[in-house]
């Protein structure tokens, strides 16, 4: 049997060319058979014969490549919908509802100015109803249940049920964006604002989507650890089209894939629209997220049409109208949304077989397949796709749902690009809502100007409905619970060790760090609760010596032999591996630390992530994520490790890191150290795990940073005020002589600049008969909140004084500050300290060079601190000018 010439775009060479043909003539008669459909069936016909043998061959187990993407129609079809468990009329009537009291909410919210969102709850009420009423497991069994990632700007609707199940009051609602008074409902959803109810802060666009997939996958590490039993919780995701614009939103799609978390499900409202406009004007979003999805190894289903649609579909003998669907585009979609029919017929059902469809419609079934009947609005069709996500195995799902932006909201709302801006009703809008929503609001109540809230009563059926899906799923959602589980503390033998100092051993604080928290992890007490969290860089931070130890965590075990399999730190994953290398990833990092942070109210399980990277890359690089870390009241240690702007030699501009304090500074969850000795760190942790570990827990996390610069380590100081100081943020470390006569200064130093310091209090004694206090700061930071709150006290009329203040109380001379961080990181003390004060800092962009070079070029080595503390001393009279000069020329400190 001959073969027609195939086109020539088939001809051009592909990888098939590369593997042997074993029978060329039956690959002939193949390709005459595809020919022989396209010509005589059309190619629509040959691309449907195509996908069906597709679809068999891979329901037969043979290995092919997924297709990317599919028609313009719903996954599930009609005839395979699940059989819908609940009474429709019963949960429409809720659902009309919680629309009412959420647009109700914000509209009287608005009167004051206070706004707020609308229009993306309305295109999600089912979405969400659905999932409340049949799926969404509660914390009444295992104390886990499951975790919803929900829309920020959907909030009010969730508020909504929240008041219609009796967890909330009217005057309560009225509190939405009214929280100065500490009784009010934040805007979105924020743990720290309203932890009783919310447990993931997700209305920063993108983060909510990348904490959920790092949260099923901790899930996962919990249950395979065996510290919980974590089988039963499903992770929900809801996001909107748009959001999937921001790159955190689809960043961990393939760790979820390869991980076979199909515990997690994602909902997209597809609404087609983003805050001003289409998400995809010219094109189609769905399409484009099913081939991403797809593409990650995701299972997708889609949820695109309503009931109405079903059998206008099956009228489709020519697949016209599905091409059709297909070819529109989103933006044209919307205008479909907002007109009449006639315009409907005359732009989207031209040509023969599609305006013989047309024929056949009504003009309001016309409009009703655009402006209502879309998937994400229906039970049915929502619950068939939400059933098809929980039962599918071994793949995340997600579900592509396709709605109308401010859906029963009227039509000055839906489907405008403006809605996402619109914060209230008119009470005539108000009462063309109930209409359509068919509620029993009578038109007395509709006469003022404040809209009422409508309940139904605590004894209505729509009630006692609504609470009997809740216990049979296991209680209220959203919740967030907090059981008191403290845990038992280590014992001293790991701090002490550090307390003994190093002798005259050379060790860099970033390794003596680790060394801690490896002797943590071994011991009894708290050791399995460690959660290790290394972005790629474990041997830069000596933590190799954890792999063939606590394991590397590896749901799917160790397939393979390492190539280092005959060392001793060899590389060793393990389905029950302890610590997390995320692969390169800041962004994958901070989601697991986040998940683990918060473990203690999620699952009723406390543990202790400790997050170690580059300093650089900390803060500056993830500090939104920092902030919903603080809003969702984690607790844990964060370790920026190689830290400081002059010691990472050699690295350069970007790596040199002299400002994360800075920016830590402003997180109000975030306690901050910048240690300069090993028994530091060994006072700091303890503390830490005390003050987030305790009897008494605080919903704080610690923020250390350490150095790769080689010091001999001393030991711990005596003194009973030495401890206190490390905590409070500073204490003097080596004090002058004070019997002798002369100039005296204090230097104050924190991190390796310590140092500089101590060096410099030699050479000023030495070579400039000048008397120096060396203090060890520890925190700038923590050393001004208390100044701060002294203030505050003092405005209340109190009496107190700032730490910092009483710390340098009588001591001589003026004061110079100095690290290895920007001026502004000392300079927050500077309005507390009574002397004279000034400081040295590592100001503008790294570079490379050796440490002393570069500690000379930003002017903090130690000969930089004494011809700084010179100048210093002669402003205030105590040495003459010329000594300054005198040092910049011994020191060749000069331009």
């Amino acid at each position: 049997m001959s073969s027609p010439t195939p086109p020539a775009e088939f001809s051009t060479p592909s990888e098939l060319d590369q593997l042997p043909d074993r029978d060329v003539e039956e690959t002939r008669e193949w390709q005459a058979s595809l020919d022989a459909v396209i010509r005589h069936a059309g190619p629509d016909r040959a691309v449907y014969l195509l996908r069906r043998v597709h679809e068999y061959a891979a329901r037969s187990g043979i290995a092919l490549p997924g297709l990317l993407s599919s028609d313009y129609i719903n996954t599930i079809p009609a005839s395979s919908q699940p059989a819908f468990p609940g009474d429709i009329a019963m949960e429409s009537r809720i659902t009309a509802l919680n629309r009412w009291n959420a647009a109700a909410m914000v509209s009287r919210g608005s009167l004051l100015g206070l706004g707020g969102h609308i229009s993306t709850y309305a295109s999600a009420a089912w979405l969400y109803e659905i999932g409340f009423n049949h799926f969404f497991r509660g914390k009444d069994g295992d104390g886990s249940g499951d975790q919803l990632y929900l829309q920020g700007h959907a909030s009010p609707g969730i508020y909504a049920r929240v008041f219609l199940e009796g967890r909330l009051r009217e005057d309560e609602l009225d509190g939405f964006r009214r929280e100065a008074g500490g009784h009010g409902l934040p805007s979105y959803p924020h743990p720290r604002r309203l932890p009783w109810l919310w447990e993931f802060p997700t209305v920063s666009m993108g983060l909510g989507p990348l904490s959920a997939i790092y949260q099923a996958r901790f899930n996962r590490y919990l249950h395979n650890r065996g510290i919980k039993d974590t089988s039963g919780s499903r992770v929900w995701a809801f996001l909107g089209d748009g959001e999937v614009d921001e790159p955190e939103s689809t960043a961990a799609l393939e760790l979820a894939a390869r991980e076979g978390l199909d515990n997690l499900t994602f909902v997209i409202n597809c609404n087609l629209q983003r805050l001003d406009g289409p998400v995809r004007s010219n094109s189609k979003i769905v399409q484009e997220l099913e081939a991403r999805f797809r593409g990650a190894g995701w299972h997708v289903v889609k949820s695109l049409w309503g009931q109405a649609w079903d059998p206008v579909l099956q009228q489709d003998t020519s697949g016209a109208l599905v091409r059709r669907l297909a070819e529109v585009p989103d933006a044209q979609l919307q205008t479909y949304a907002a007109r009449d029919a006639a315009y409907i017929r005359r732009h989207f059902f031209a040509g023969d077989a599609l305006s013989s469809i047309a024929a056949g419609l009504s003009d309001s079934q016309l409009t009703e397949l655009f402006e209502d009947s879309r998937g994400g609005h229906e039970p049915l069709k929502v619950y068939a796709a939400y059933r098809a996500a929980v039962e599918h195995r071994g793949k995340p799902t997600v579900v592509l749902a396709q709605t109308v932006k401010g859906h029963t909201l009227g039509s000055d709302f839906e489907s405008r690009n403006a809605n996402h801006q619109m914060k209230k009703l008119s009470m005539a809008q108000f009462r063309q809502m109930r209409d359509t929503l068919e509620l029993p609001i009578p038109d007395s109540a509709l006469s003022g100007d404040l809209v009422p809230y409508w309940h139904p009563g605590e004894d209505s059926e729509e009630v006692q409905y609504l609470r009997d899906r809740r216990t049979a799923l296991g209680g209220p959602v959203p919740v967030r619970r907090v059981v008191a589980k403290p845990l038992k503390q280590p014992s001293s033998g790991p701090f002490e060790a550090l307390e003994k100092g190093s002798g005259k051993q050379e060790v860099a604080t970033t390794v003596a760090l680790v060394r801690l928290v490896k002797d943590l992890i071994r011991g009894k007490e708290t050791g399995q609760r460690w959660v290790p969290i290394v972005p790629d860089e474990a041997r830069t931070f000596g933590m190799e010596s954890l792999f063939p130890t606590a394991g590397i965590y590896s749901p799917k075990g160790q397939t393979y032999e390492p190539v280092d399999v005959d060392q001793l730190l060899h590389y060793r994953e393990a389905k029950d591996g302890q610590l997390i290398d995320e692969g390169i990833t800041e962004a994958g990092s901070m989601a697991e630390f986040t998940a683990a942070a918060t473990s203690y109210a999620t699952h009723g399980e406390p543990m202790i992530p400790f997050y170690i990277f580059y300093a650089m890359f900390g803060f500056q690089r993830t500090g939104d994520q920092f902030w919903a870390l603080a809003d969702q009241l984690g607790r844990g240690f964060v370790i920026g490790a190689t830290a400081g702007r002059t010691t990472m030699t050699g690295e350069g501009l970007q790596h040199a890191d002299g400002h994360s304090h800075l920016l830590a500074s402003t997180n109000p969850a975030a306690v901050s150290y910048d240690p300069a000795f090993a028994y530091e760190i060994a006072v700091i942790v303890k503390d830490g795990l005390r003050r987030m570990y305790g009897d008494q827990p605080e919903d704080v996390f610690y923020y250390l940073t350490v150095y790769n610069e080689p010091k001999q380590q001393p030991s711990m100081p005596a003194g009973p005020s030495i401890e206190e100081g490390i905590l409070r943020g500073m204490y003097r470390f080596r004090q002058a002589d004070s019997h002798d006569a002369g100039p005296r200064i204090q230097l104050l130093a924190s991190g390796t600049a310590i140092h500089w310091a101590l060096e410099a209090q030699d050479l000023l004694l030495s070579q400039w008969g000048v008397h120096a206090d060396v203090w060890s700061v520890t925190s700038w930071t923590e050393l001004r909140r208390d100044a701060l709150n002294v203030d505050r006290a003092r405005l209340r009329g109190e009496e107190r004084t700032p730490y910092v203040t009483a710390a340098l109380s009588g001591t001589q001379g003026p004061v110079l500050a100095v690290s290895d961080w920007m001026r502004q990181v000392p300079d927050q003390i500077s309005q507390w300290v009574e002397q004279d004060y000034s400081s040295l800092g590592t100001d503008g962009f790294g570079l490379s060079d050796t440490r002393d070079a570069v500690r000379r070029y930003f002017r903090v080595d130690a000969e930089s601190i004494v011809v700084a503390a010179l100048d210093q001393l002669a402003q205030v009279g105590t040495v003459a000018p010329e000594t300054v000069a005198q040092a910049r020329d011994r020191y060749g400190w000069q331009g």
